[in-house]
């Protein structure tokens, strides 16, 4: 969410900013909504002073005048909770208009239609060429039995999946490694709750724009939650934290759930697009501080780089386009990784900044030692590791011509030391 006053001054970006990211908002109505709360809401001051002045009146007053006076008051109520209504009215219009309003993006954020424009600012490592008839992972992962589609689709319908053996193991020393790797680093790791209110939901911009992705569970009032970030930027909301203690650098790793609304027939085949995963993710919250924000991006870039080079996995960094950024997302930069089978860069993480749009939200803010402004806090966020996504590319880049899967040397003491998994073929 943004400061109103930040988009009165500046309703010219705010606008552009919106047609740059495909978001339809009103503003001229936001601002008119606004101004009419401001107006009736000092009409209803000024008829809650005169009762109350009126009703201080009455304990002093002669008994003959006593009547009168509470007749005033009692003249006065319906009038009252009509203005109360009608501001509560506005306020509940307003927030409905602010929700809907995006961040502006960075002004070095190239301006673009989609992810077909967004720009690529580095690659890693180069693709494998293979002497031999190469496998995609499904191939790969039906040939060891290590991933079993047909089962899961029974179970739990379309774009469901288990993974078994070697392959949940695989799974499982993926997400050991990327832990240690953070820990090291300094994060702190939480286990965090996958089924969360809405406020977390809306706190972090992911309702309501994006509601049609979600998994709601109406009788509870709670959502499955499509990333760690969800609770783990929330779980500082309405607190004021100590300037001294920032920046807090969290890491989660949860179960993740998304619908997949309006992807029929997109990705249907293999595990690129699941309605379930597993997903490490990083979380930054910080003081407000555009510079210092943007070293904190920087970082959790690399923190995701370094872990794709240990599991030596081509790929590319490319800067994301204005018509590709969420709705609070300032900046972003993708990794996308090679796959074989797609003969693309396809993406396995995002790293975003918001600046202040989800601490306004979760009213999440902080305090200088002595000070007695208060100041909203900035957060970031990147995905560190994401399974299944992560595996076509582990899969696919290290199979051999015998059928086995080559371990990175960064790997092995996760998989007990072992070089390759998979059956010699």
């Amino acid at each position: 969410m943004l400061d109103i006053k930040f988009i009165r001054d500046n309703k010219e970006l705010v606008a552009e900013a919106a047609k740059n990211k495909h978001f339809n908002v009103d503003l001229d109505e936001l601002l008119r909504v606004d101004d009419e709360l401001k107006a009736e809401k000092l009409k209803l001051e000024d008829l809650q002073n005169k009762r109350n002045s009126v009703s201080k009146k009455i304990g002093k007053a002669d008994p003959s005048e006593r009547e009168a006076l509470k007749a005033e008051v009692s003249a006065i109520k319906p009038e009252l909770d009509s203005l109360t209504q009608k501001v509560k009215s506005l306020e509940e219009s307003l927030h409905s208009l602010m929700l809907a309003v995006p961040a502006p993006a960075r002004e070095d954020v190239p301006v673009g239609k989609d992810d077909q424009e967004n720009v690529e600012v580095k690659t890693w490592g180069t693709p494998p060429k293979f002497d031999f008839k190469s496998k995609d992972h499904m191939e790969i992962g039906k040939l060891h039995d290590w991933i079993d589609v047909e089962r899961g689709v029974k179970l739990a319908g379309s774009r469901s999946y288990f993974l078994k053996g070697e392959g949940a193991r695989l799974e499982a020393a993926l997400f050991r490694m990327t832990l240690d790797v953070l820990y090291q680093k300094g994060y702190v790791q939480l286990s965090v709750p996958v089924l969360v209110k809405e406020d977390c939901m809306v706190g972090t911009g992911y309702f309501p724009n994006g509601r049609d992705q979600a998994y709601y569970v109406e009788k509870d009032e709670l959502a499955l939650v499509g990333t760690a970030e969800v609770p783990v930027a929330s779980y500082h909301s309405d607190e004021i934290l100590d300037a001294s203690s920032l920046p807090i650098r969290y890491m989660a790793h949860s179960s993740c759930f998304r619908r997949e609304a309006g992807t029929y027939g997109k990705d249907t085949h293999g595990l690129y697009r699941v309605h379930q995963f597993q997903k490490v993710e990083q979380v930054i919250i910080s003081e407000a501080s555009e510079e210092g924000s943007a070293k904190l991006h920087d970082e959790l870039l690399q923190n995701s780089e370094e872990i794709m080079q240990a599991l030596e996995l081509p790929y590319r960094v490319v800067y994301v386009c204005t018509g590709d950024l969420g709705q609070g997302q300032v900046r972003k930069h993708d990794i996308e990784t090679w796959m074989p089978s797609r003969e693309a860069y396809s993406e396995t993480h995002s790293c975003s900044t918001f600046h202040d749009f989800q601490a306004r939200r979760l009213k999440i803010r902080y305090r200088q030692k002595g000070e007695k402004k208060k100041n909203f806090c900035h957060t970031l966020n990147n995905t560190a590791i994401a399974t299944p996504r992560v595996l076509i590319p582990f899969l696919e880049n290290h199979q051999q011509a015998d059928g086995s899967i080559k371990i990175p040397v960064a790997l092995r003491p996760y998989l007990n030391g072992a070089e390759v998994i998979g059956k010699n073929l």
